[in-house]
């Protein structure tokens, strides 16, 4: 072999030996988003399990009248009993079932002067004030992955492997007004 020969080998094999570091290294990447984004959504689960849990604490305490505890207490179980699929729905219902019964002061007032009222208030709101927190850092890391998982070379040498295209957990999280930003 004459020396031009065994230098174009040499650089062939320098670069696609830089090639194929560049794209370990973009795999390893993906891999980190995709563990952040499942760490994100145990969290968020978490969070919405809480809030259910609160609030069905809350509904069978007896403190709120009973069309009120009605309405929270069915929200509630609908939203820890669904499927998948239907989650982000019984999660918004539960959220729009949160304003109308706290939408009035007098009812958070009425539930802070409860025996152990102020405990299941801060308790509520607490809950009810992290549920944005635990969705935002989740659609963030699904955002981060899904730009990476967009670009060419992703696609072309199938570094995302069988994992699923990343979804966003798309829900009504906006609490109550009067119990969210009020001091308990």
């Amino acid at each position: 072999m004459s020396p031009p020969v065994i230098e174009n080998l040499v650089w062939t094999a320098v670069a696609l030996a830089v090639v194929g570091v560049y794209l370990s290294w973009t795999a390893g990447r993906l891999d980190r988003l995709h563990s952040r984004m499942d760490a994100a959504r145990a969290a968020l689960d978490a969070q919405l399990v809480r809030r259910a849990s609160v609030v069905l604490e809350v509904a069978t305490s007896g403190v709120l009248d009973p069309a009120s505890s009605l309405v929270l207490y069915e929200a509630a179980h609908a939203a820890r009993q669904a499927e998948e699929e239907h989650r982000e729905v019984a999660e918004s219902e539960l959220s729009q079932a949160l304003r109308a019964v706290f939408a009035d002061v007098a009812q958070v007032d009425e539930l802070k002067a409860a025996p152990g009222g102020a405990e299941a208030t801060e308790e509520l709101a607490e809950a009810v004030r992290r549920v944005p927190m635990a969705r935002r850092f989740h659609n963030d890391s699904v955002r981060a992955a899904r730009a990476l998982r967009r670009h060419r070379k992703v696609r072309w040498f199938r570094l995302a492997g069988h994992a699923p295209f990343p979804l966003a957990f798309e829900m009504d999280d906006e609490p109550p007004a009067d119990l969210a930003e009020r001091p308990v």
